[in-house]
């Protein structure tokens, strides 16, 4: 299984020289790949912006959107275009992660009614695809980036096995990813898709001497819509030592995961140093 990991970019406070740090170390650390998380509402930088400037300073690991929340982009070429923009300039590094998104207010600020969600990604997708098809749009020569589908119901299953390359998990437990994983294959075989979809799955995880209040102080805050509870178990769960991480890397290989992201709970470039060492 592939070990990839989270750039800082929803940690609140974090500094650009921070971020492209961040993105300098995890490749020296030979990590498969940077994720990114989306978000409007929050004090997070914007995903593909990110990634464009961990590209800069790196040569080799992939780039995901982990994930992009497609509805809430209304002007789809565009978007289309900014990846087209990014994969360009990576040099062919970069994979879109699409899905839904589960806030209100995220929709509520980018004007757009919280219903219909799902028809409203297909359409996304559909313009994305388009976008990618048509020569007269983005970069000379600029190749489609991959996509993988986000989602925990049987619809982002088929929509995986209809438009992506593979589907990708949000939080959920090595045995919640098994049984998704198990519904995502099924439809791509279903959907008449030759070999297997691509699966990639995230966690959270905080280390050094101040990881447990790190991973309570950002989870808690970044899951607060969810209430107290929910938010506290989220936190709770975060990897805070080498032995909880090498053992969410077994469980998670052991469930069918290809790719497992690992997202830091700071923004400190030290995280991924202190990652690198957790998983030798």
């Amino acid at each position: 299984m592939k070990v990839g990991i989270g750039l800082p970019n929803a940690v609140p406070d974090v500094s650009g020289a921070d971020l492209t740090e961040f993105a300098r170390r995890a490749e020296a650390q030979g990590f498969s790949s940077l994720g990114t998380i989306d978000r409007v509402v929050y004090g997070n930088y914007e995903p593909l912006v990110a990634l464009a400037a961990a590209a800069v300073v790196t040569e080799r690991i992939e780039l995901i959107t982990s994930v992009m929340l497609g509805p809430l982009r209304l002007n789809a070429v565009q978007t289309a275009k900014q990846a087209l923009s990014v994969n360009q300039l990576s040099g062919g590094r970069l994979t879109l992660g699409i899905g839904l998104g589960a806030r209100g207010d995220d929709y509520e600020a980018s004007g757009v009614e919280h219903r219909d969600t799902g028809k409203k990604l297909d359409t996304f997708l559909d313009y994305l695809q388009q976008t990618f098809d048509d020569p007269k749009i983005g970069p000379d020569g600029a190749g489609a980036p991959g996509i993988l589908i986000g989602g925990s119901v049987e619809a982002s299953f088929r929509r995986a096995a209809k438009c992506g390359e593979g589907w990708i998990a949000g939080g959920a437990s090595p045995d919640q990813f098994a049984e998704m994983a198990a519904s995502a294959k099924k439809s791509w075989s279903e959907a008449g898709r030759e070999g297997e979809p691509r699966l990639a799955g995230l966690a959270y995880y905080a280390l050094g001497d101040d990881a447990e209040r790190q991973a309570n102080g950002y989870l808690t805050d970044y899951y607060a819509f969810l209430g107290d509870e929910v938010a506290q178990m989220i936190a709770g769960s975060a990897a805070t030592d080498a032995e909880t991480v090498k053992g969410y890397l077994a469980g998670f290989e052991a469930a069918g995961c290809q790719e497992l992201i690992m997202f830091p709970c700071s923004g400190d470039p030290s995280q991924a140093d202190l990652l690198g060492e957790a998983i030798q």
